[in-house]
């Protein structure tokens, strides 16, 4: 099966799991929440709510990279990973906004409120259950296919569970102590930690956006790749970028001057395989083979070996 193809089914399959197991987790805790008067579950309850809208655009994003490359987008689509992370980053913070404001509002109100139900408990308690099987099953999937928009929800996932637990203390202190506004002063804090994560995953999609790499050290595997092969020497100008988690790289080398057009393509063709051998993940690589001892001028942009 097409590498492409396998990747846009798990996707599917994976968002369809997700979407299913948490709608019925955010209907269950909106309605408890409704009807058990707490604020912390109701809180969550919208949380499992985004992951649902999460999903959705999960599902359409993976139709969306399996495109083939257009005369407009060379490189394929395989950034709308990318792009449907990012929006992911401002649902989870718009959550994260709307359940600081109800948490201050409650507080700060002082309105008089009622306990709440031992049920909201109980449904607190399934929900950090079945967070805990979909956080697991999305990071083995995203994991499997390299995919940052399945890793960051199953990331987002993963904080849902803290969240939960957070609720559960909360309840836990407020039924101990009797004070139901510990139940919004757990609200408060649950929708920090929302907002708190929206922010990394925003700032972590920016790197791949920006035609960056979140692990440098790919730049220490190229030289050694390139040091591997006989009669290329001196790579610089090297450029990285990730595409759909994958690596696109660019690179200089030089070769001894006198040897033929057809000996310098046998070198570049050398490096490349010895980086896809170093290297999972890589998308495509260009290399352009220069005289030994030539002189360069300086570029703003690449990185060198003598400089890294």
């Amino acid at each position: 099966m097409n590498e492409a193809v396998c990747k846009e089914k798990i996707l599917i399959k994976t968002s369809w799991i997700s979407t299913l197991g948490n709608s019925l987790l955010s209907v269950a805790k909106i309605a408890i929440g409704i009807l058990s008067g707490s604020l912390a579950v109701l809180g969550d309850g919208i949380d499992s709510a985004t992951d649902v809208i999460i999903s959705i655009v999960m599902i359409y994003t993976a139709r969306i990279m399996n495109r083939p490359p257009s005369a407009q987008y060379a490189y394929g689509y395989e950034k709308a990973e990318s792009i449907a992370t990012k929006i992911l980053s401002f649902v989870i913070f718009y959550a994260g906004i709307q359940m600081l404001i109800s948490s201050l509002h409650s507080i700060i109100e002082g309105t008089e409120r009622n306990m709440p139900t031992m049920i909201a408990i109980y449904v607190t308690v399934f929900s950090i259950a079945g967070k805990l099987c979909l956080a697991i099953y999305q990071y083995r999937q995203g994991k499997k296919i390299n995919s940052p928009m399945l890793m960051a929800n199953a990331k987002n996932m993963r904080n849902d569970i803290l969240i939960s637990l957070s609720v559960l203390l909360g309840l836990a202190f407020t039924f101990l102590l009797q004070l139901p506004i510990l139940d919004s002063v757990t609200g408060l804090f649950v929708s920090l930690f929302i907002i708190k994560s929206s922010i990394s995953i925003f700032m972590d999609s920016n790197v791949e956006l920006m035609d960056g790499v979140k692990d440098t050290s790919v730049y220490e595997k190229i030289f050694e790749a390139v040091d591997k092969v006989q009669g290329a020497s001196n790579p610089h100008r090297v450029r990285s970028r990730q595409i759909g988690g994958m690596y696109m790289i660019v690179l200089d080398v030089e070769a001894d001057g006198e040897i033929t057009l057809n000996e310098a393509h046998n070198i570049a063709q050398e490096v490349e395989e010895s980086i896809k051998q170093t290297i999972v993940n890589v998308y495509d690589i260009v290399v352009h083979v220069e005289p030994r001892g030539v002189h360069h001028v300086e570029e703003k942009f690449g990185i060198n070996k003598n400089t890294f």
